[in-house]
């Protein structure tokens, strides 16, 4: 089953970090997506722009309406996210569980519905 892990951290807290911090922590997403490359688990990720870049769409009664910014107040922002295979959400949790930026923000584990192949 595929899952989506999504990466909500604080971006203050990136910024508030020093440089060999910041290096440290991106040293740490690259072995760990190594790490689930070579288990099989991937199937995609990115990290995302900072939230300053985000434009919100909703439509109402058929009309559009456009904002700068996420779509929500909230302390902490979407920063990315991996697409991965898992047998069941246990095992999704726990690759979740692994990434670095689960010890400073959360990390939300969604299953992918198959709507139709």
């Amino acid at each position: 089953m595929q899952y989506l892990l999504l990466i909500y951290t604080p971006e203050q807290a990136w910024t508030a970090m020093s440089e060999a911090e910041r290096t440290a922590l991106y040293g740490e997403y690259f072995a760990f997506t190594n790490a689930i490359k070579q288990s099989g688990h991937w199937l995609g990720g990115n990290p995302l722009q900072p939230v300053r870049t985000a434009t919100t769409v909703r439509v109402r009664d058929g009309k559009s309406s456009i904002t700068d910014g996420p779509f929500a107040e909230t302390r902490e922002q979407l920063g990315g996210y991996y697409l991965v295979e898992a047998k069941d959400t246990g095992e999704a949790a726990a690759i979740a569980a692994r990434i670095p930026g689960a010890r400073i923000g959360a990390i939300e584990v969604r299953a992918v519905r198959n709507v139709g192949a």
